[in-house]
């Protein structure tokens, strides 16, 4: 889900409309082979020196990995393993095809940008990544130089597989001060407040939440909170590794009464379905005040601040979603968009030369760009950097709700792999639109393979 995923924090609809396209076949894949030439594996294995290809992501932010590039080519790691750098972007609407095509090919990217989760688990399932965790113990720079809930989000079957190196984008509960203050609310901490909260603005005309149905992405936030507030991020843990039956835990079918219960008691508006977030019909449902709360990604700030400056600047506040009575999840945890991660080719012709350069992604220099560009980095030191991020106070509340949070559950249709997500997301649409009941949503998921 959002920019996190795809690009920088400036993008309108967060990139999110490039997030699934991991997903495309083969045929489209092959038809967007052209550009990609002389990358670095070669199909060799252990040789040293020569020039390594890192894949990125080609969108703004992707000058912050070119600074990168230039540093440690100009390095005395570069020269102590007689090897350098070169960066190749591709346009971000063709990146994941592509990607698939060269990791297929003799000419493979020695390193490449992910989303981690689903998005790479049939490239670690075909031994094509560097297994990372024994690298990552073993050096101080890569295990203390990142927050440990990016780093085991990017995870896959509890190893490790990639290097944090774009900028943090949690979901975020977002609020209208001014209808808040108007009618004495206060953001609500756990479940019962929520629905008190509800309640009140509903007597007053208020929706309490817009959201964004007609993309069906926005729903799934709604989903992903539940499941893990009442049950913990176990549960989902479990169906990203793959164990369908997963859905199965009661934590799911707890979620999913939860979220009829919400659309039943109008906590959605009565059109939801017919509003997109991409075209910028949820924003605006908010910043005009229609509705109280929104439940979305950290990047609804650039969002807000690009299309109702006036109201990103005075009127938009921001929140944890609440506790959930009973539920035995940490109210710390976290879900979204951890980051993105660069990921080793198991070919790649100089591994040390390789795991040198991922190394300056924890420099403070390379945070310092992060910042300039818009980004939250995932770096451990990076707070004392955010007074000059666009708006420090809401720099500051993501990376330390980030560094508090004990989990950070990626987003679900990042997590899967890639033959599930599109079924799981349409019957996540049906149970918010009351075409299938909690219990039919269960069995539906259990079902995906």
């Amino acid at each position: 889900m959002g920019s996190g995923s795809l690009g920088s924090t400036t993008s309108p609809d967060g990139g999110r409309t490039f997030s699934r396209r991991w997903v495309l076949g083969a045929g489209a894949a092959t038809a967007l082979t052209t550009g990609l030439t002389a990358c670095g594996s070669g199909g060799d294995s252990g040789g040293a020196g020569g020039a390594l290809t890192a894949l990125v992501y080609g969108d703004d932010a992707a000058k912050v990995q070119q600074a990168a590039v230039e540093r440690f080519n100009a390095s005395k790691a570069a020269k102590s393993t007689g090897a350098t750098v070169r960066l190749e972007k591709v346009p971000g609407s063709e990146y994941p095809a592509k990607l698939r095509t060269a990791m297929g090919s003799p000419n493979a990217p020695d390193v490449f940008f992910n989303w981690g989760g689903g998005s790479i688990k049939a490239y670690q399932e075909a031994g094509q990544l560097v297994d990372l965790t024994d690298v990552i113990e073993g050096d101080p720079v890569l295990k203390d130089g990142f927050l440990p809930s990016v780093l085991d989000a990017g995870a896959l079957g509890g190893r490790r597989y990639g290097i944090p190196m774009r900028g943090m984008q949690p979901v975020i509960l977002f609020y209208n001060k001014s209808v808040f203050t108007e009618h004495k609310l206060q953001p609500p901490t756990t479940w019962d407040q929520l629905l008190d909260t509800n309640a009140k603005l509903k007597k007053a005309g208020i929706t309490p939440f817009a959201l964004g149905g007609a993309d069906i992405w926005p729903e799934l936030m709604w989903l992903e909170y539940l499941v893990d507030r009442i049950g913990g991020p176990e549960v989902f843990a479990r169906i990203q590794n793959g164990d369908s039956a997963g859905w199965g835990d009661p934590a799911v079918l707890k979620a999913a009464e939860t979220v009829r219960d919400l659309v039943d008691d109008g906590a959605f508006g009565k059109g939801f379905n017919s509003v997109s977030y991409v075209n910028g019909g949820a924003p605006a449902v908010f910043a005009q005040g229609k509705a109280a709360m929104h439940l979305m990604g950290s990047w609804e700030y650039s969002t807000q601040l690009g299309k109702f400056p006036d109201f990103a600047k005075k009127h938009l506040g921001w929140a944890a979603f609440p506790e959930f009575d009973s539920g035995t999840g940490d109210v710390r945890n976290v879900v979204g968009n951890p980051t993105n991660y660069w990921s080793v080719n198991a070919r790649t012709r100089n591994k040390d030369a390789a795991i040198a350069f991922l190394k300056d992604c924890a420099s403070q220099a390379y945070a310092k760009d992060l910042v300039a560009n818009g980004d939250i980095p995932t770096t451990s030191h990076a707070a004392e950097l955010l007074s000059s991020a666009p708006n420090p106070e809401f720099a500051a509340f993501q990376y330390e709700m980030v560094e508090r949070a004990p989990a950070f559950t990626l987003s679900w249709d990042q997590a899967v792999d890639p033959s599930v997500q599109t079924p799981m997301l349409t019957e996540i649409n049906k149970l918010f639109v009351g075409q299938s009941t909690p219990s039919r949503f269960v069995s539906a998921l259990k079902e995906l393979k």
